[in-house]
């Protein structure tokens, strides 16, 4: 039993001895005046000491929350409970005016690099409720495509007038949801088709406003429109025609079906990929970006190990009609608080703004590569006052801070006031990635938010597809406290057993030592172990490599230093691109110690190193 079933039983219980009081009074006719004055007063305490209970319990939060909180770690007077697991790869996700939360799921190789993914039968679109009260779905349902109709599944996902609106592949449908229905019953009507697919961001959320518009985000398909994507001292394209499809925020009508993709409806350009869109109570549209990567990696001579990690910053926009954001151009310094020209357009590291001086700035901005994947304005009323109007973000988290600590896996929360930071941000939520804060082996990586009628916020994640819901049960007038941080494993934290892995022939004991270092980024600021995990079992940025499966040469010694040696320009089977020795300062004897690690983990033996965390 729940802290709040045992206040709602509470004030049951109180209520009914409270009727069977009066009714018994009343039945004696209350022929003495002085029972009646009694009566009076009686029923005056009893209604002051229900109230007085409610505030009560209001007011004190649970000693305990149930179930460890699900894993989260949450400021004092917060409680989590897993309100729903094992979902797929649940992305955005909204909640009814009833309190019933869709979710939107997604597929592809983004989720399959070194393993076989398998995904719940069904569609991919999912509805759930909590009738119980719980705190935890009760009633789960798939509906829409599946993988069998050709469906991917998507990210974006809304409630408009009536209706559910989800992202399918290419294009955004419309589901007409009776009254009381749990999913709808009629088929699905596509309101805009042909949004851009391919390329480093595939995916497009988006939001509707209270009159209909519908604001859908193209994000980019490279990294910063270069010409070779992801390559070292590349150039930008230019002019970046790029943008007339991608990088941007597109406006349709919600209410119109048979729309079509194209040039025409671009609302705001300049925005490389904007997952996270919420309206504040005055209509102001906040957007996310995710940050532009590898500036140290593709160019050494104008960054260092310093700051190439924290840069660039991670922006939140207010979106204006007509307005450019800089990207590809222009990159936000968080070190510097200003915009600068990026190097593939002739930037220097910091220096030179050139153009930037008349791009649109952010509102406000976190710490580098933490991948904003969503963004909620708190409009509830559940949460303390300070919470009121501010924005919840939840971060993916990073790859690309290698050899640095990874960062994000988390969920943030920023104070505003009149569409304005009105404080520092505080971590709201950690613990969601367990022991391993990098993309591979995070047991969740939070990629939704939603509010509840009630006020409780929702977080998803798309590793293992769970949902949390997150309750308040506390006073008021409480300042923001950021979360205890979250526990996890050493910045260089692994567990193979190097002194147990075979060498390739001709390999030495201490270049497969040397690799393994360099691997982990204790040497020669390697990086590799950013995409590809520190276990090596690859991430959602770079592929398996234990798994001894070769997408390029033989999976010999040397013909695996000649791939890191040149690089991968065009993966076959990962999101990202590897530049040349990973973008790291290896000399060729580094790059053959990198080989012989890698050679040696694809041929460990089963009983060496740790299971994987992957589903």
């Amino acid at each position: 039993m729940t802290w709040v079933d045992t206040g709602a039983r509470v004030q049951d219980e109180r209520r009914r001895l409270r009727l069977i009081w009066i009714v018994s009074l009343l039945s004696n006719r209350i022929d003495n005046p002085f029972a009646y004055i009694g009566f009076c007063i009686g029923c005056l305490l009893l209604t002051a000491l229900s109230l007085g209970a409610h505030t009560a319990l209001a007011a004190t939060p649970p000693r305990h929350c149930p179930d460890g909180n699900g894993g989260l770690s949450l400021p004092p007077g917060f409680c989590a409970t897993v309100f729903a697991d094992h979902l797929g790869h649940a992305r955005h996700l909204v909640v009814a005016r009833d309190g019933t939360v869709y979710v939107n799921t997604w597929s592809g190789d983004y989720y399959s690099y070194g393993h076989v993914d398998v995904l719940p039968e069904g569609g991919f679109l999912v509805a759930l409720r909590d009738t119980h009260g719980s705190g935890r779905a009760d009633v789960i349902q798939r509906f829409g495509d599946d993988s069998a109709r050709g469906s991917a599944g998507g990210t974006g996902i809304a409630l408009y007038d009536g209706a559910l609106y989800a992202e399918v592949n290419d294009r955004i449908v419309r589901y007409v949801l009776p009254p009381g229905a749990l999913v709808p019953i009629g088929k699905a009507e596509v309101v805009v088709s042909g949004l851009p697919l391919g390329g480093d961001h595939p995916m497009h959320p988006f939001v509707i406003d209270s009159k209909g518009d519908l604001f859908v985000d193209v994000g980019s398909a490279t990294n910063a429109c270069d010409i070779d994507n992801r390559m070292p001292n590349t150039k930008g394209h230019e002019p970046c025609t790029e943008l007339e499809t991608r990088g941007g925020i597109w406006r349709y009508d919600a209410r119109k079906m048979g729309q079509k993709f194209s040039t025409a409806e671009r609302y705001a350009t300049g925005i490389r990929n904007g997952e996270g869109m919420d309206f504040d109570s005055t209509g102001r549209l906040f957007v996310t970006q995710h940050g532009r990567d590898q500036l140290l990696e593709n160019y050494p001579t104008l960054f260092t190990s310093t700051n190439g990690h924290e840069l660039p910053a991670e922006e939140v926009f207010v979106l204006a009609r007509g307005g450019d954001y800089g990207w590809p151009r222009c990159y936000f310094d968080g070190l510097q608080r200003r915009l600068v020209l990026a190097p593939e357009y002739g930037g220097d590291g910091g220096s030179t703004i050139g153009v930037c001086a008349d791009k649109r700035r952010p509102a406000f901005f976190f710490p580098a590569h933490w991948a904003p994947n969503d963004l909620v304005i708190y409009k509830g009323a559940q949460f303390p006052r300070a919470y009121q109007g501010g924005a919840f973000v939840a971060f993916h988290g990073s790859w690309n801070r290698a050899p640095a600590p990874q960062g994000g896996y988390s969920v943030a929360f920023q104070p505003l006031s009149e569409g304005r930071p009105a404080g520092n941000y505080i971590v709201f939520a950690d613990g969601f990635a367990g022991s391993y804060r990098e993309p591979g082996r995070a047991l969740a990586r939070p990629s939704g938010l939603a509010v509840g009628p009630d006020g409780s916020l929702y977080v998803s994640e798309d590793v293992q597809g769970k949902i949390w819901r997150i309750t308040y049960h506390g006073p008021q007038d409480v300042e923001l406290r950021a979360a205890p941080a979250a526990a996890v494993a050493g910045d260089q934290a692994h567990t193979i057993d190097i002194g147990s892995l075979p060498a390739p022939p001709g390999a030495t004991r201490e270049q497969i030592l040397l690799g393994s270092r360099i691997f982990w980024g204790e040497a020669v600021g390697g990086t590799c172990s950013g995409c590809h995990g520190s276990d090596g079992k690859g991430s959602t940025v770079g592929p398996n490599l234990t798994s001894g499966e070769w997408s390029w040469g033989d999976g010999s010694w040397q013909a695996i230093a000649a791939t890191i040696d040149r690089g991968v320009m065009r993966p076959r089977h990962s999101d990202g691109a590897m530049p040349p020795r990973g973008g790291a300062p290896l000399s060729e004897a580094d790059v053959r110690a990198v080989a012989a690690f890698v050679w040696a983990i694809s041929h460990q033996r089963p009983s060496v190193g740790r299971s994987s965390d992957r589903p």
